[in-house]
Parts: structure tokens; sequence; C-alpha cells
């Protein structure tokens, strides 16, 4: 082999080091974030703002909170998880699957009912309101009281008003608030009982009434780390939630502050 050949060659493999070096190590898995169905629009929303930063983009899983804690239970690969209530982050706590610690309150949310955008009709939600009446032998929808957050808001408002035993016979159990919103969209319920953030993104329902805040627990979103090889990138994420740029967004998308 002539040197001319070897020198070739002896350049070619600097050339291929160095451009490995300069690549760097592989891009980053996204960050897997577990979060309630009635955060996805603020949430795709501050994955962008993330990444734009030049972070490592986020990957987002919206459920119910119920189903999605479940899913970490059994454990599923989330490295963060935003609930829709304080209960079902409880049962995390309570079974060692969350960082004690990172865990705040994120965001507060109001609950409203609403109804089909043709449908000009409202009902002032105080006690004694003819819900009943209202619904005019249609169907009312929510969350599952039994286990998603929504549901249980819903129920406990429901029965402040004193229209539980009236209207629940006539309820639609779904399995996230967002289900719930779409039975409403298509009209296959005549009312539905959603938070006020998942009304503002639907244009084919309108509020046909707001519930007293008295009238139930209030609706607050509790964030954490879940214990596992991404935590480091998940506080990183999670402090990102808090800064001034991220609870714009929130508040954007009607979200109040902790």
């Amino acid at each position: 082999m002539s040197r001319q050949w070897v020198a070739a060659l002896w350049l070619a493999g600097l050339a291929t080091a160095l451009g490995a070096t300069l690549a760097g190590p592989a891009t980053a898995q996204p960050l897997t974030v577990f979060a309630a169905a009635s955060l996805s629009n603020a949430f795709e929303d501050v994955g962008k703002a993330w990444a734009a930063a030049g972070n490592t983009p986020v990957r987002f899983s919206f459920a119910a909170s119920s189903a999605l804690a479940k899913q970490i239970e059994q454990g599923a690969p989330a490295a963060l998880f935003a609930s829709a209530d304080e209960q079902w982050m409880d049962y995390l706590v309570e079974r060692k699957r969350v960082v004690q610690e990172t865990r705040r309150t994120l965001a507060r949310n109001r609950l409203v009912l609403v109804a089909p955008a043709d449908r000009p009709a409202s009902i002032e939600l105080v006690p004694g309101a003819d819900l009943a009446g209202f619904l005019a032998g249609g169907r009312l929808t929510t969350g599952d009281p039994a286990h998603v957050p929504v549901g249980r808001y819903a129920q406990a408002a429901l029965t402040w008003l004193g229209v539980w035993d009236a209207v629940g016979p006539r309820l639609v159990r779904a399995d996230s608030v967002r289900v719930a919103l779409s039975y409403v969209e298509r009209g296959e319920a005549a009312a539905g009982v959603v938070y006020s953030t998942d009304a503002a993104v639907a244009p084919k329902v309108r509020i046909a009434g707001t519930f007293p805040s008295r009238s139930h627990p209030p609706i607050t979103y509790p964030v954490a780390v879940i214990a596992g090889p991404e935590e480091a990138r998940a506080r990183a994420f999670l402090a990102f939630l808090g800064s001034p740029e991220s609870r714009t967004i929130m508040k954007r998308h009607g979200f109040g502050d902790p």
C-alpha cells in the first residue's frame, strides 16, 4: 500500500472520530409526564416553551388522574405526575412512588355546568335549583364519581345543591372530564359538569352555570416527581412549571394561581 493511501485512510479515520466527538452523546429520550386530562391544552403549550428553551422535549400522557395513578403504581415509566385532586396524589405517596418533598400545588380550577352551544338556557346553581327541569328529560354527564376527580367534585356540588338524588339516576359516568365534555359536544347529554378550563376550549358547548366554590372541595392540582432514574430531569421540569413563563401560560388557559 502506497504512502498516499495510508495517509488518506488515516485522515478519513481522524475525520470520523472527530465527527463523532463533535456530535456528542445520543439525544436524550423525551421526559415522560403523566397529567390529568384537564391539563392537556395548557401542558402542551408549557411543553413547547420548555423545548424552545433548549431542553429535552416532554412526552405527555393525558387521562383521568385515577387511571394514571394506577399505571404509575404498576410501574409505568412516568417521571412526573400532575393530578386533578389531592386524593390520587395521596394514593401514590402512600405507596412510596412519589418523592414527597417535591410535591406542591400547581394551579386551581372552577366547576361549571355546560350545555350544547345552540341551547341558550342558563340556570343559577343555588340550593334547590331545578336542575332536573333544566335537563328536560335529557342526561347529565361528568366523570365517574367513584374514581374521576371531576365526578367527585360534581357529586359534592350537586349534593350541596340538594339535587343529587334527583339527577343521580340520570348520570352518564365518563372515564375523564374530556370524555364527559365530548358527550355534551355531540349532543349525547343535555348538560355536563366539567372544569371551566375545559369549557373554554370547546366551541360546541357553553357555560350554563357556575357552581359556588363553597359547594365542593377546592379544585387543586398537585404535582410531584416520581421516584426513579429520571428524578433529576423531572425536578428541572418541575422547577420550570413554577416559573413566571409557565404560570403565564397556565393563566392564559384559565387556571388560577395555587
